[in-house]
């Protein structure tokens, strides 16, 4: 990855292990079963980009641009999101393990999390309006002056979220994951 502007490229089976690939634009690329752990992605910018079976566990992306990127079927574990940058951020996730992640402070709302694992991940002060987390396991995941407002919880687990300290205004939960909404109380709901 010596080029610094790639352009609709299939990137399979490349292994970076603690890479430095910085100052780079991806624009329109795939990244299938690749392997870039702990690699520096510090200034590089993904447009429209899609990763499939790949490792991106502690990648730094501080300033990096994540407009539109899609992962699936991804390891993605404590990776500081927060440092990318805030213009056209989207992401998705699919399938994929995001442990022990920080999306501490980002707007994105209408953010789709499909069958994810988010234990431990942070959620202090994120904008995720509209967002949908489908099948999810949250164990441990920090709400704390979140934006929920109209965001569906309906098939997600193990989350505990204060309704006093995020702004959660028609969020979907479903029956089963009311005593999650409750537990400060010490409440015996049956």
């Amino acid at each position: 990855m010596n080029e610094l502007l790639y352009i609709n490229t299939t990137f399979e089976k490349v292994i970076l292990l603690d890479a430095k690939i910085t100052n780079r634009e991806f624009d329109g690329c795939t990244f299938k079963n690749c392997d870039f752990s702990n690699a520096n992605f510090t200034e590089t910018t993904f447009i429209d980009c899609e990763f499939i079976d790949c490792n991106l566990s502690m990648s730094k992306l501080q300033n990096a641009s994540l407009k539109t990127v899609t992962f699936k079927n991804c390891k993605l574990l404590g990776i500081a999101f927060q440092e990318c940058t805030d213009f056209l951020f989207s992401v998705h996730f699919q399938d994929s393990t995001l442990d022990y992640a920080s999306f501490a402070n980002k707007k994105m709302p209408k953010t789709n999390f499909i069958s994810c694992s988010l234990k431990e991940v942070n959620f202090i002060g994120t904008n995720l309006a509209n967002s949908i987390f489908e099948n999810c396991n949250l164990i441990n995941a920090i709400f704390n002056e979140t934006e929920l407002k109209e965001v569906d919880f309906t098939t997600s687990y193990n989350f505990k979220i204060d309704p006093e300290f995020n702004s959660m205004k028609k969020a979907k939960f479903s029956l089963q994951g009311i005593p999650n909404l409750l537990d400060k109380y010490d409440l015996k709901i049956e």
